[in-house]
C-alpha cells in the first residue's frame, strides 16, 4: 500500500493525492498539488514582495527571526505531532531535528547576518590603490525558490529560508509530498510571527509542482534531494543561467582506527547509522575498521543494537522510527537481499519488524561486506550497519574514497591530530572526528557535498552570501579633472603605459609596489 496515491475530487481540476502515515499505513488526510498557474502567482507575489522586505534593515529583520523562534517553542509539540504523523520518524529525532535545528539557525543568523553580509573595505593593490577605493556590497538576488525533501520536511524547509530571508530575499518554498503539512507550519510561524505577506510561501505539490517552481521566474534554486532530481535541476538553471545549490545523495564512511575509544565509536555507529531511521544525507553507511580492534567493535555495536527500541507508541522511549516511504522500504529490502545473496552475514534484524504494522524496519548490522554489493555503493537510507573489516587505515582511506559520493564522513582516534590529518585525505564534503555526521548541525560550518553528493554550499558566512550578488563599487578617491584613460588614445599614451610596464614589473622598487 502506497503512502500516497493520486485520488479524484469532484470539483477540482488540480491533482490531489490520498496521504497515509507510515506508523499504520491509516489515511491522514489530501493534498491538493499546486499547478504551474499556481506557482507563477507565487512567485510573482514573492516579486512585489522582495523590494520592501530587502528594504527593510537586518535588525528588522532579524527582529522578526526572534518572534519565530518564540512561536516555535510555543509550538514544538504541534510540530513534533504533525512530523511524527507523517513520517513515523522517533519521537526525540523528530525534537532534535526539526525543533532543536530550526531554533539554533533563526537564532544564529538572527544574530550574525547583518556581520556577513555588511559591506567590506578591500584594499586595491599596486598603484592602482593609490586612486582607488574598492567596496563589495551584498545585494539580495530577489525570489529563491527552494524545494526540500521528506526526511527533514521541518528543519529543510525553516533553514535555508530563514538564511535567504535574512539575506533580503522573499522565498517560494515547494516540500515533498510525502510530508507537506510539516513543512506547511514554516509559513504557519513566520506569518505568525509576523512577516509580511508574500515575502514567505510554502506551496503543496509533488514533483510536476517542483518542476514549474524551477522553470518559474525565481533568481535561484536551493535543492535537497536526489542526484537524479540534481541533475535535471542542474539543467534547468543552467538553460535559465540562474545559479543553485544542490545537496544529494551521500554514502558516508566511518573509519574506526586502532586507536579508538571502542565504546564511543561503537555508539557513533549505531546512532550514526540509524538516527532518523537512517533516513539523512549524511548518516554512516559503511564502516570500516582495523583489523586489530575488528572483533572488539563488532561485538559492541551487535550488543547495543540489539538494545533498541523500535514501536508505534511514539513516545520518547522509543528508539528507531518508521521507515518515512514505502519507496524507500523497497530500496532497503533489495539492498540486503542483494547483500545477504552475495554472501553477507546479517548479526542483527535483516527484515521488516513482524510486529508491528507499518513500515517498521529492524535496526540491521552486517559484515562480510564489500564493494560488489549495493549496500556499500548506492545510497541506502536506512538503519543498516555495514562493517567491512580492513588491513590498516590507508586501505580504509581507500575503500572511502572509492565512491560516486562524497557528502560526510567520521573518523575515530584517540589522537585528534591524527584524526584531523585522516579527515583531510577523505575525499568528501566534510569530517567529524570523533562524533557522527555532526556538520549540518554546526550553522558556522559550510556544509555541502563532492562529486555526486552536490554543488555548492549552504550554512554559514558562505551560506547566507549564497543568497547574494557580491557587488564590487570601485570609487574614486579623489576626483581629478584628467581621466588618463580617456579618448583620444595615442602614441604617446601607449608608449607611457609601455614604460609603466616595465617600470612595475621589471625593476626592483616596481615588484615592490605592484
Amino acid at each position: 500500500m502506497s503512502i500516497y496515491a493520486q485520488v479524484a475530487k469532484e470539483g477540482e481540476s488540480r491533482r490531489v493525492l490520498a496521504l497515509r502515515s507510515p506508523i499504520d499505513l491509516q489515511p491522514i488526510g489530501e493534498l491538493v498539488c499546486a499547478n504551474r498557474d499556481d506557482v507563477r502567482a507565487a512567485v510573482a507575489r514573492a516579486r512585489a514582495a522582495q523590494p520592501a522586505w530587502a528594504a527593510r534593515t537586518f535588525r528588522a529583520r532579524a527582529a522578526i527571526m526572534e518572534r519565530a523562534l518564540r512561536v516555535l517553542l510555543a509550538r514544538q509539540d504541534e510540530v513534533v505531532e504533525t512530523v511524527v504523523r507523517e513520517t513515523g520518524k522517533a519521537r526525540l529525532d523528530a525534537m532534535s531535528m526539526e525543533i532543536f535545528a530550526a531554533a539554533d539557525s533563526l537564532c544564529y543568523y538572527a544574530k550574525n547576518a547583518e556581520r556577513f553580509l555588511k559591506p567590506q573595505k578591500k584594499r586595491v593593490h599596486g598603484l592602482l590603490g593609490i586612486a582607488k577605493q574598492l567596496r563589495i556590497v551584498y545585494r539580495p538576488l530577489g525570489v529563491i525558490g527552494v524545494i526540500t525533501p521528506w526526511n527533514g520536511p521541518f528543519i529543510l524547509a525553516m533553514n535555508p529560508a530563514v538564511q535567504a530571508l535574512m539575506a533580503g530575499n522573499t522565498v517560494v518554498l515547494k516540500g515533498s509530498e510525502v510530508t507537506p503539512y510539516s513543512t506547511r507550519l514554516a509559513e504557519d510561524i513566520f506569518r505568525e510571527a509576523g512577516l509580511p505577506e508574500g515575502v514567505l510561501q510554502v506551496l503543496m505539490g509533488d514533483g510536476e509542482t517542483g518542476a514549474h517552481l524551477v522553470e518559474s521566474e525565481v533568481d535561484k534554486i536551493s535543492f535537497t534531494g536526489s542526484v537524479r532530481t540534481g541533475r535535471l535541476i542542474a539543467e534547468a538553471c543552467g538553460r535559465r543561467l540562474v545559479p543553485c545549490t544542490l545537496e544529494l545523495g551521500g554514502k558516508d564512511a566511518m573509519i574506526v582506527c586502532e586507536d579508538a575509544d571502542l565504546d564511543r565509536a561503537a555508539a557513533g555507529a549505531i546512532v550514526g547509522s540509524c538516527m532518523n531511521t537512517g533516513h539523512y544525507c549524511c548518516g554512516t553507511e559503511r564502516i570500516y575498521v582495523v583489523e586489530a580492534v575488528y572483533d572488539a567493535f563488532l561485538a559492541k555495536v551487535v550488543e547495543g543494537t540489539r538494545k533498541l527500541r523500535q514501536g508505534s507508541a511514539l513516545g520518547f522511549e522509543e528508539d528507531v522510527g518508521a521507515v518515512f516511504w514505502d519507496r524507500q522500504m523497497a530500496i532497503i529490502e533489495d539492498h540486503v537481499a542483494d547483500a545477504r545473496a552475495k554472501g553477507a552475514t546479517i548479526h542483527v534484524g535483516g527484515r521488516r519488524n513482524p510486529e508491528l504494522p507499518g513500515l517498521y524496519y529492524e535496526p540491521t548490522v552486517m559484515t562480510e561486506v564489500n564493494h560488489d554489493m549495493q549496500i556499500m555503493r548506492e545510497e541506502t537510507f536506512g538503519p543498516i550497519i555495514c562493517i567491512q573489516k580492513v588491513r590498516d587505515v590507508e586501505e580504509a582511506l581507500r575503500l572511502a574514497n572509492d565512491s560516486p559520493y562524497g557528502l560526510n564522513g567520521n573518523v575515530w582516534t584517540r589522537d585528534k591530530e591524527k584524526g584531523v590529518a585522516i579527515a583531510t585525505r577523505l575525499d568528501t564534503g566534510s569530517v567529524s572526528v570523533n562524533d557522527m555526521a555532526m556538520s549540518y548541525g554546526v550553522p558556522a560550518a559550510p556544509f555541502g557535498g563532492r562529486k555526486e553528493s552536490g554543488i555548492g554550499q549552504v550554512n554559514g558566512e558562505v551560506g547566507l552570501r549564497g543568497y547574494c550578488h557580491a557587488m564590487p563599487v570601485l570609487i574614486d578617491r579623489f576626483g581629478g579633472k584628467d581621466l588618463p584613460s580617456a579618448y583620444p588614445y595615442t602614441q604617446k599614451k601607449a608608449e607611457g603605459m609601455r614604460k609603466l610596464m616595465n617600470f612595475l614589473w621589471t625593476t626592483p622598487i616596481g615588484r615592490w609596489l605592484s
